[in-house]
Formats: C-alpha cells, structure tokens, sequence
C-alpha cells in the first residue's frame, strides 16, 4: 500500500477515542482497525491507482433477499454502473472462502464485474463473468479504465 499515513485526519473525541474524518461520508468515524483497512485501501486506490474519489461509494445500505444490507465500499465506472465491490475486515480476520461469499452475497443485487476483499496485509480480486456465472482471481487491482 503507499505512503498516505499523513494524509489522513485523526483526532480524539469527547469520550476519548480515536476517530478518522471519512472522506465519503463527510464526517468523523470510529477508528475501528476494519476502519483503519477502508481508509488506507481506499487512499491506495484513488492516490496511487487515480480512481476517482467521486465514483466510490462507501457504506450504503441495499436490499438483499428482501434484508438490508450494508455493502463496504462500491466503484461505479464513468457511466455510473457499480464496477467493484469491496468488502474490508480487521487486520486479524484471515481472509476466507467465507469472506468471499459474504461479498458474493451483496452482489446478488449489485451485479459487479468485479469483488476484491482486504484485511490490510492481503487482498484478492477477482473478475466475474456473469455469461458463464465463473470467476477470477487477479493478481493485483483492474485499471480504473478497465472496468
């Protein structure tokens, strides 16, 4: 991941916890370590990858089975279709197949060409072929152009 450390805005509230100003939603969070990993990945992506910040979406609520759920990050491509779906975990969650299914779950709805999961210290992606109903894995992150 890059340097971005410096970049990110962190203060202590009235109950003496760390937050960190979310850029996406415009407001002070929970420095949660889930948290800590969507900041930094996020910051990887729109500063060394030039993702546009203004096509990421980040904790939004859908409807899942008739269940709403709360999707961790989503980037829509130029013509504003969701093109990756990006589900975070804590530094100490292992990244499994259940993982994988828990953001295969939110693309039920969201029909991504793309599903990538990251712990901090690890991420995979993977590009779906709905056609064929198959999956990928990549070696590192689609150009933003490409999706």
């Amino acid at each position: 991941m890059s340097n971005t450390e410096n970049k990110f805005q962190i203060r202590i509230n009235d109950e003496g916890k760390e937050e960190i100003f979310d850029y996406w939603r415009k407001k002070y969070v929970a420095l949660t370590p889930e948290e800590w990993v969507r900041q930094h990945f996020l910051a990887y992506l729109t500063s060394d990858l030039n993702y546009p910040r203004s096509l990421i979406s980040v904790e939004k609520t859908i409807q899942v089975n008739h269940m709403p759920r709360r999707f961790d990050a989503v980037v829509y491509n130029r013509k504003g279709k969701p093109a990756m779906l990006i589900e975070f975990k804590s530094p100490k969650i292992k990244l499994t197949q259940k993982t994988m299914e828990q953001a295969a779950n939110y693309n039920l709805k969201l029909k991504v060409d793309y599903m990538v999961i990251s712990n901090g210290s690890a991420f995979y992606c993977c590009r779906l072929n709905h056609e064929t109903q198959t999956f990928s894995f990549l070696n590192g992150l689609p150009d933003f152009e490409a999706l």
